[in-house]
């Protein structure tokens, strides 16, 4: 009964990418830094896999650098209508090879390649939303793939909430209810 569940948050999250005014599109993304959580809003890109999450980058961010010392990540999605949360336990690795690279980036529109050319790395301080300049010989695009240990999944509704927790090992998904 609990794969039925597990089946509904694998649709939800692939129409996070296929439907753009999807409430999964854009998820809440969690690593460490310094020992403290770090969050930060996400588009998600596509699915692949069984349940691994693709999100893309500028290789220079912080989360790229928080991956790196600590692959540990969080994913949470939340679609207010629906009530439905899904939180992601996971393990973060950046995709290093450069076909790959080449693919997704061949599909991202031109008009979104800015966000990944800027001169100086996110999060670097300037003077005002003006002095972002644009190097257009150089791309410092990266994805990275989000490898799921558990799902949870949180239905909110009358007259009980639907609380599963989904892990997963060699022999796939194995779900088990829990209090809410």
């Amino acid at each position: 009964m609990e794969l039925e569940f597990l089946e509904k948050a694998r649709r939800e999250l692939i129409n996070g990418y296929v439907k753009k005014r999807h409430p999964f599109r854009y998820f809440t993304l969690a690593t460490i830094e310094d020992g403290k959580p770090r969050q930060r809003t996400v588009v998600l890109r596509k699915i692949v896999d069984d349940f691994v999450l693709l999100v893309y980058t500028d290789e220079r961010s912080q989360k790229v650098a928080d991956i790196a010392n600590n692959p540990n990540v969080n994913a949470l999605f939340y679609h207010p209508k629906q009530l439905l949360q899904i939180r992601i336990d996971a393990k973060a690795e950046i995709i290093t090879d450069a076909d790959q690279l080449k693919r997704y980036w061949q599909n991202i529109p031109e008009n979104s390649r800015k966000d990944y050319i800027t001169v100086d790395s996110p999060g670097t301080t300037i003077s005002n939303s003006d002095q972002v300049h644009y190097d257009l010989e150089n791309s410092y695009f990266t994805a990275i793939r989000i490898i799921p240990k558990t799902l949870e999944y949180l239905q909110l509704k009358r007259p009980n909430h639907l609380r599963i927790k989904f892990e997963y090992n060699a022999d796939g998904w194995k779900g088990e209810f829990l209090v809410p």
